[in-house]
């Protein structure tokens, strides 16, 4: 079953508050790294902001064109409030996991040297995962139009399975594009503590996904058909 086109009599699009919110937060990631690093003139830096930011803005305008109302509906507070109890804690635990702690940490260890140098094989090694992760995860915001900030079954907006695109690979392709960027953003940065937030954010991702698979296929009609089709939750061939 694959998503139909959204009823255009229903879209709310994004209000400018929530475009400038989306930026804000895009940005402020990045600042976090330069500032904590010290160093303004650390290129690995400059290049993981680059790609932070293009993917992260760039691929929700591109949902946006595709599925008009798609940012408004991620940032609506009701329907926030309407998540499964457990994500109300997951959602915002996993946003902050893959994020902030990263940068901060990384940030300190190249002001103070923590870490030994990296060569520069593994740190363009780190910026390709990156790419691969972030390209992988934008390509799921676009291809679904149900792609929620939150856990629920989404009955006001008819709900369906999406199976197109990176669906067809893995059945969680969003969060399967977040654990590229973890192992990415250690050797992009050169920096071996950044493995201690990275383990713990993929810890929770891990979980945050099976707890949404086992509600899809308890209360999303056709997504067990769907698993059985597309196996594996976030690894083909492992998980």
């Amino acid at each position: 079953m694959i998503s139909k086109p959204d009823n255009q009599k229903a879209v709310q699009t994004a209000s400018p508050r929530q475009w400038i919110a989306l930026v804000v937060v895009y940005l402020s990631i990045p600042l976090v790294l330069l500032v904590c690093g010290g160093d303004f003139g650390w290129w690995q830096a400059w290049v993981y902001a680059f790609l932070f930011v293009v993917a992260g803005i760039g691929g929700r305008i591109w949902a946006e064109r595709r599925h008009p109302g798609l940012l408004a509906e991620r940032q609506n507070i009701e329907k926030i409030q309407s998540a499964k109890a457990w994500d109300k804690v997951l959602a915002p635990l996993m946003a902050l996991s893959v994020s902030f702690p990263l940068v901060i940490v990384a940030g300190l260890d190249h002001r103070h040297g923590w870490s030994p140098v990296f060569p520069l094989w593994l740190i363009v090694l780190g910026f390709i995962l990156i790419s691969l992760g972030y390209a992988f995860a934008d390509w799921a915001l676009v291809e679904n139009r149900f792609f929620s900030s939150t856990v629920r079954i989404q009955t006001d907006r008819g709900h369906a399975v999406c199976d197109s695109g990176p669906y067809r690979i893995v059945r969680h392709p969003g969060y399967a594009g977040n654990i590229l960027p973890l192992a990415g953003i250690v050797l992009a940065l050169g920096s071996i503590w950044t493995l201690i937030p990275a383990t713990v954010a993929l810890i929770i991702t891990v979980i945050r996904t099976t707890l949404e698979d086992r509600t899809l296929q308890d209360e999303l009609p056709g997504y067990q058909d769907y698993a059985q089709r597309v196996r594996y939750r976030l690894i083909p061939g492992i998980f």
